[in-house]
């Protein structure tokens, strides 16, 4: 492992629990390490980007913010799988449905990410990667959200490149069975892989591109507790 605190994360090796569970947002992290940890004391305010460790059902984890976009989140998730030890993150964060049966508050677990990014052209591998959760993460969520009746489907997310997309080709990736679009999780799975960890994204529908329904910021902030509570039951 490399020297600690890292350019992007000014935490000492130790401060940081083997599972990390982020956001985007870092208010939405804050709003975490007050609703569901114990004793949570801060290791990370660099750039903004707030990171806390506590407890949770007596087991130690930490929440922190990762940004928007897949180079944010490649940055954060490299620095913590591979020079804090971490072995796990969860990513909880907003999608946009493009799947009739997923409104606004369901869960869309992300088996799969496809993306329009190149993040995966760095490994030169001789072909098209597929970034995939991590198995027993995956299939402890889904349990968890039938344990506690909450609306979600499991299935490819998109992780696209561009927030404002002059040709999102939506159509084409409905055609493909991908039901929401985000913004990091292929990158997530990918360092995971690399590194030889588990990563696992659980997104809260805020909108739905093709209806246009949508949420407000402070909604997205405050209000999408559903994911936490799953993500929080994984550790």
């Amino acid at each position: 492992m490399a020297k600690t605190p890292t350019p992007h994360i000014g935490a000492k090796l130790g401060d940081i629990a083997e599972t990390v569970i982020m956001a985007g947002d870092p208010l939405r992290v804050k709003k975490m390490a007050e609703t569901f940890l114990e004793n949570p004391v801060l290791f990370n305010q660099v750039r903004g980007m707030l990171g806390y460790t506590g407890t949770y059902n007596g087991k130690r984890v930490s929440v922190m913010g990762h940004g928007m976009g897949i180079p944010s989140i490649s940055i954060y998730t490299y620095e913590l799988f591979n020079f804090y030890g971490v072995k796990s993150i969860i990513r909880v964060g907003s999608a946009g449905s493009i799947h009739p049966d997923l409104h606004i508050g369901d869960l869309a677990i992300a088996m799969g990410a496809c993306t329009d990014s190149n993040y995966a052209a760095q490994f030169e591998l001789p072909g098209t990667y597929a970034p995939i959760a991590n198995f027993d993460l995956l299939r402890a969520a889904a349990d968890e959200c039938e344990r506690r009746g909450f609306h979600y489907k499991v299935g490819n997310v998109f992780s696209a490149d561009a927030f404002y997309s002059e040709n999102a080709h939506n159509d084409k990736w409905i055609n493909m069975g991908v039901m929401a679009v985000e913004m990091e999780i292929a990158a997530l799975y990918m360092n995971a892989a690399r590194s030889g960890n588990r990563a696992l994204g659980i997104c809260t529908i805020s909108d739905n591109i093709i209806t246009g329904e949508a949420t407000t910021a402070e909604e997205r902030q405050n209000s999408f507790t559903n994911m936490m509570e799953v993500a929080f039951s994984l550790v």
